[in-house]
Order: C-alpha cells, then structure tokens, then sequence
C-alpha cells in the first residue's frame, strides 16, 4: 500500500479514536504539562491508558496519530512516514507503540532535528527499551511516566469526584475533607484493588484483559530488549510471576529456583532486575544493604489485582499495594527485625496488616477494612491518595 493510503488509514483510525475517548480522563493526564512539549516519550506498563493520555492531550491540535505496531507500515522506516506526514501539513505526530519500529531511536532523532517546528508524541509498553533510547534522546525528548492507577483517581473515573493529594502521615487532618465527599471508600476501595488497578475496568474482562497483559509483558516486551533471551528463561519469568501469586511470603528461595530450573544464581539475579525494572515485580530491600537480593529484601507483584485475578495468596494484596502506593512519594525500605515493624518509609517505621494489627515498635500502623484514622492507625485506603 502507498504511503499516501496509508496516511488516509491512519487519519479513519485517528478519528475513531479521538471520537471513543472517554468521558473522564486519569487525573494524572489532566494534570501533566505536555500540551506545549515538542517532543514527549511516554512510558508505562501495558493498559494504564498510555494512548488515551496522548489522544487526549492531542485532540485540539493538528496531530496525526499512528501505532507502530500496525502491519501495513512493517517495512517501512518511521522516518519515511513522519516526513511524508509533515509534508501533508500536519503539525505534529502521535506515535504509539514505538519501540516496534526498527532503530526508532535515531530516526526520532533524525525527524526532532529536521523538523524543528513540529510536535512529536511517542509511546511504548517496553519500558526497558524505551529507557535505552532515552540516553540517546534525553537531550531533546521530555520523559513522562504512566502509574498504575490510584484510589484517588479510581475515585475520580467512577464517581466524578476528584480529591486532593494527600500527605499520608497527616491523614487525620486530610480526613474531614474526604468525609464531606460522603464518598463509600471502602466499598470503592475493594472493588479497586481487587480489579481497577488499571483503567481497563472500564472494557469488562478485567481478568481476562489483565491475564493477557501480564503474558504480553512477558513473551512479548521483554525480547525487545534482550533479543537473545531463550524461551527457558521467560517461563521462568512467568514462573516467578507464579509463585509470588501464590506464595504465603514475599521472598523466593533462590537456591531451589536455580536447581529447579538449571540456571546460575547470577543469572537468575539478572532476570529479576529485569523484572523489576519492567515493573513487572517490585523488590523492596533493607536500607543498608548493598546488593539488591539479600536476605531481608522483600519481592511483590506491581500490580496488586493480579492476586486476586489469579486467585492468588490474598495476604500479600495489602503489603503490594502499600508499597507501590507509597514508593511513589516515598523511600521505602524493607525491615531490618520484624519483631519490631515491616517498613522503614523515610524515618518513619510502619506496621502493615488488619485492623487488629499491632504496633509493635512501629509509628504507624497501616491497616485494612478500617474507614477513618485513628491516633497512629491510618486506613491503607489513604496510600492510594498520595499520587
């Protein structure tokens, strides 16, 4: 097919898009300043509505939107198309799924530096190969990463009701005002936790929708930057991601797992890093330790729905969303004695589990099915309004 159909397929798919956006937009997007950046990169895990927040910011503006997925431009350079689509008097260009494009790096470089008055918007699901092209864009393209969904802006896609940002250790003082809301939190927070993590709760099938995205990430991102990666290893990626789900205890037996699958310690150390920095999973480590995987580091899913859509070990749902909740405005760091408290936030030491947990030596205790906070007892409920 012509460039110049191509071009007119794009423009049908634009329309369509731009006309099924939803009515409520992620805070997060409503509060971003990308609408006057020339060149934006955004990344996120999959389904955290990453193209609904550039479709968004782009809908008033001369902007052609493309995915670099789509079969029809596979052997074409992402250059070619973004030079025939400025020539075609558009002002700006909306990419998705860029890191499918074939040195997409230099030829992002190439088209910022040859069109110096026009807009280019990219997006990827790969956040390590998007990380990699960085080093060579970071001069010219502006970052922006895409959260997991908050309770707050949960509260906002179904409710209408957008609350302030809190900080969570003056919960007492925010309270009152979320009360005049007359807002149902726990109910909402439940439904949140167990299945709206990601915004795709609002097509129906969130477990199907999410098991197919944690697949994706897996067999489908991660060979994007590790094009040598051997199928061995990405079942055992997959496995990994299975015993956390099921495992009573955040931790895995490295010894075990490197006999069990024939594989070095180093190695396996080298693919949870990866993990971790695709999100995937989050490892939370003791404050002075220096090696990342030691005894005392903890390992969580990122995204706590996937517990229960796997019908997971739900004990660990809490300390999940807690810490990935939190990291976002905190440092975070795993225990040094347990006997005394489960978390170092900052200075603080905090305690995490039901509303009859103890403190122990903590100074707070975050705890579930609780409403309201008391003394040094804060609802995990108000984690989710931090970011």
């Amino acid at each position: 097919m012509e460039i110049n159909n191509i071009i007119r397929n794009f423009e049908e798919i634009h329309k369509r898009l731009i006309d099924s956006l939803p009515q409520r937009i992620r805070p997060v997007s409503l509060e971003s300043n990308i609408s006057e950046k020339r060149a934006v990169i955004v990344y996120g895990l999959r389904g955290v509505g990453k193209t609904v927040f550039l479709l968004n910011a782009s809908k008033n503006k001369n902007f052609l939107y493309f995915s670099a997925d789509n079969p029809l431009i596979y052997n074409i350079p992402i250059i070619e198309l973004i030079d025939k689509i400025f020539k075609s008097g558009y002002d700006g260009v909306v990419i998705d799924e860029i890191h499918f494009s074939k040195d997409w790096a230099a030829h992002l470089k190439s088209a910022y530096d040859s069109y110096p008055s026009k807009t280019i918007w990219v997006s990827g699901s790969s956040n390590l190969v998007l990380k990699k092209g960085l080093a060579d864009l970071s001069r010219r393209f502006l970052s922006v990463h895409l959260p997991l969904l908050s309770f707050r802006e949960y509260i906002y896609l179904k409710e209408g009701i957008m609350l302030d940002k809190i900080n969570l250790f003056e919960s007492i003082k925010n309270y009152d005002n979320i009360k005049s809301k007359k807002i149902n939190v726990l109910k909402l927070f439940k439904e949140h936790i167990n299945g709206g993590i990601r915004p795709i709760f609002y097509e129906g099938d969130y477990s199907e929708r999410l098991k197919n995205m944690i697949e994706k990430s897996v067999f489908y991102d991660i060979p994007f930057y590790i094009n040598t990666i051997t199928d061995n290893y990405l079942r055992l990626m997959n496995g990994i991601i299975g015993h956390l789900i099921t495992s009573p205890i955040p931790t895995l037996n490295i010894s075990k797992m490197t006999s069990e699958w024939e594989i070095g310690k180093h190695k396996l150390y080298f693919l949870l890093e990866i993990m971790d920095k695709m999100e995937l999973i989050k490892i939370i480590k003791p404050k002075n330790k220096k090696h990342t995987y030691t005894k005392g580091s903890k390992i969580f899913l990122t995204d706590s729905s996937i517990y229960s859509c796997f019908n997971g070990n739900l004990g660990n749902i809490r300390e999940s969303y807690f810490v990935n909740s939190v990291s976002k405005s905190y440092p975070i760091y795993s225990s040094e004695n347990e006997d005394e408290y489960d978390y170092l936030v900052g200075d603080l030491k905090l305690e995490i589990g039901g509303k009859s947990k103890e403190i122990k030596k903590a100074d707070f205790v975050i705890s579930d099915d609780i409403e309201m906070p008391v003394k040094n007892r804060i609802p995990l409920w108000m984690a989710g309004l931090t970011y």
